[in-house]
């Protein structure tokens, strides 16, 4: 019998799985983008420095250490070609850590004070193995300069444990939880040998190996401890957080990395802050990319003129998740438009522009996925419910070019476990190296 799923996809599912492993937060993300394309000649450049750039050069540029956009230079006239652009986001909804985190309980347990990030699924992330991954500011040589040193937590630290049905009978018949009272993750119990105050920072400062003064500030979030996994009768299916949306920073990252030098210039645009507006320095509200684009122009001894003409010569996928078929809520979707996992890359269309898909980018898109093999679907929202947005509009405020949102389509978006297909992710990684190929 043959296999619903080939060794490839299921190989390359894992690598996903590995990637999202090694990104607990987006300043992991940006490392875990780094890993891959430094290998394959991608170097570094000072964002305060001026740019010396050379056709068919492979080079990156990070913002805030949480996003990061990379390039490759194309080898033909900027203002004839344009760019190619595949837009992602590196953050995921979560929990971050306030200052003065440690709220003690009665004298008895400890737990921490957070806010939540972006619209997680809360009831999600109850009663599991949890753990803390960001950055810390060290002190530096001057105060304009702090150290960054990256964080994660190699044990499950945290859990926030359910109230017992017992104590709370109407849990099954809908309960809202309250994200201050009812989200705060139990740390530690409080014991003799415990510091009496900064317990956290003292955590902190042991595992980077420094004094607790040097430390001044920190960037924590929450994620899952435990790993994703392939699960499914035939392993069809993705099992994993934050799915959304470093599925498509892998898919983006691995095809840039393998892509040759073309005409016009490749470019992979990962921002973030998607999660709350996008409205940061590294978000994609922000003159980020517009600034990088127009400096690689520069860098080229193009003026502003040609800078505009390339835009018109360009294209971006904006690249963020879609949403499924639901087997227990069908009816969420549209009557028609209704795709499902496994069935290959979605575009998303919205008649008040949620998505900047329009009818041209749209085809164009299907074009690309038909010259790599790959069916299509299409989502658009039932008429009588509001759906979300993404960095493609955002975008589109800056930069004046063509786009296209979609996405792979998941379950349970937003959860601290998604679902995708196994399937999926292959076939979008395989369309956006087209993409990077095709003139």
């Amino acid at each position: 019998m043959t296999s619903y799923v080939s060794h490839d996809e299921q190989l390359f599912a894992q690598l996903l799985l590995n990637f999202i492993q090694e990104s607990p937060s987006a300043f992991h993300a940006v490392e875990s983008v780094k890993k891959m394309l430094v290998p394959q000649g991608f170097q570094e450049l000072p964002y305060k420095e001026k740019w010396s750039l050379f056709p068919g050069g492979k080079y990156y540029v990070t913002r805030n250490d949480s996003a990061l956009i990379a390039f490759v230079v194309g080898e033909g006239l900027p203002e004839k070609h344009g760019f190619h652009l595949i837009g992602a986001h590196t953050d995921s909804p979560s929990f971050r850590v306030k200052p003065l985190p440690e709220i003690p309980v009665e004298g008895h347990y400890l737990k921490l004070n957070v806010e939540t990030y972006g619209g997680p699924i809360l009831n999600t992330w109850l009663d599991r193995p949890l753990s803390l991954a960001g950055r810390i500011i060290l002190r530096g040589d001057s105060p304009f300069s702090p150290q960054t040193k990256h964080f994660r937590s190699e044990l499950p630290l945290l859990v926030i444990p359910n109230l017992a049905i017992h104590m709370n009978r109407k849990v099954n018949e809908g309960f809202e939880l309250n994200k201050q009272k009812d989200m705060l993750p139990l740390l530690t119990q409080i014991t003799e040998g415990l510091e009496k105050e900064g317990v956290l920072m003292h955590h902190l400062a042991k595992t980077l190996q420094c004094p607790l003064e040097d430390i001044l500030d920190f960037d924590l979030f929450l994620h899952e401890y435990e790993k994703g996994c392939i699960v499914g009768l035939q392993q069809e299916f993705i099992s994993s957080g934050r799915l959304d949306d470093l599925a498509m920073i892998h898919a983006g990252s691995w095809a840039l990395a393998k892509a040759k030098p073309s005409l016009f210039t490749q470019v992979l645009a990962c921002f973030d802050h998607e999660e709350c507006g996008s409205t940061s320095k590294q978000g994609a509200a922000s003159p980020f990319l517009s600034h990088v684009l127009e400096r690689i122009l520069l860098a080229l001894k193009k003026d502003r003129e040609a800078y505009f003409q390339a835009l018109a010569h360009s294209f971006l996928i904006s690249a963020d998740m879609a949403h499924a078929l639901h087997p227990n809520s069908g009816e969420k979707l549209d009557p028609v438009n209704r795709p499902i996992l496994n069935g290959g890359p979605v575009i998303k269309i919205s008649a008040n522009q949620s998505y900047t898909t329009d009818a041209e980018t749209a085809a164009i898109f299907t074009a690309l996925c038909q010259r790599a093999g790959v069916t299509v679907q299409k989502f658009v929202n039932r008429s009588d419910e509001r759906g979300g947005s993404t960095i493609g509009p955002i975008s589109s405020t800056h930069l004046d070019l063509r786009s296209v949102d979609i996405g792979n389509p998941v379950l349970a978006m937003h959860s601290v476990r998604e679902l995708g297909g196994v399937k999926d992710h292959l076939a979008i990684a395989n369309v956006f190296s087209e993409f990077y190929q095709t003139l």
